[in-house]
């Protein structure tokens, strides 16, 4: 008997602090109230989360009517991807925004003015004629072992084709590099119409730059007496 009554005791002892642990954990912070208006306009108040404003925001607040944090709406899953999508692609963006920024702060100290972009421009078409140059050497120097390939077809002029094979195939060889040469030569210049488009993008969005730097420095609005001004002129 006694012991019968101390089981009962303890189960329900047990049935109280579960009891007691579930309300906890379901009503949030010790004193919290969490407040809402529903769809419907209705402002609630509850001491814990309020089912009715799961799809919006919610107010906890402590008993002093300070605000200890904002609830959000809960998402489905399908609502946490786009959230997640959409924070992603702005951190993208941000990152983007970054890197661009950083890579106009290393072209304006690269190029200060427009007299220090043109001497780079220079140096790059320089490089492509020099090259284009290297060429034309090349062509001078097969035409000329091509006049002493024709010497010796003279012996053979009555009838090429008694010509040994081996010059026949020297003589073309020989037209085949010049050919490649001149193909050579021809993409050059399409590679210096190739860097004067760059330097010209690059000088459009340089002026931009110097033009905000100009801006910046100045309080109060106006150019800076202390900018420096990109040249008139450049040669190209």
């Amino acid at each position: 008997m006694h012991k019968t009554a101390w089981l009962i005791g303890e189960l329900a002892l047990a049935g109280l602090v579960t009891a007691s642990a579930w309300a906890q954990q379901s009503s949030g912070p010790v004193g919290s109230i969490y407040t809402c208006t529903d769809r419907n306009g209705r402002k609630l108040t509850a001491d814990r989360p309020i089912p009715e404003c799961a799809d919006r925001e919610q107010r906890e607040l402590a008993p002093s009517g300070m605000v200890r944090r904002q609830v959000g709406p809960v998402l489905s899953e399908q609502e946490r991807a786009v959230l997640e999508a959409r924070q992603r692609k702005e951190a993208e963006e941000r990152s983007r925004a970054q890197e661009e920024r950083r890579r106009e702060r290393a072209l304006t100290a690269r190029y200060p003015d427009k007299a220090a972009h043109d001497v780079e421009r220079r140096a790059a078409i320089q490089m492509v004629e020099d090259v284009a140059a290297t060429a034309e050497k090349r062509i001078v120097e097969l035409r000329e072992q091509r006049k002493a390939m024709d010497t010796e077809m003279e012996f053979y002029k009555k009838d090429p084709n008694k010509a040994p094979m081996t010059l026949r195939r020297k003589i073309a060889e020989n037209e085949d590099s010049i050919a490649e040469q001149q193909r050579f030569i021809a993409g050059q210049g399409d590679e210096k119409r190739r860097v004067h488009q760059r330097f010209d993008t690059e000088l459009a969005q340089l002026r931009r730059l110097w033009d905000e730097q100009r801006g910046v420095v100045v309080p109060g609005g106006g150019a800076a007496s202390s900018a420096v001004a990109p040249a008139a002129s450049g040669a190209r």
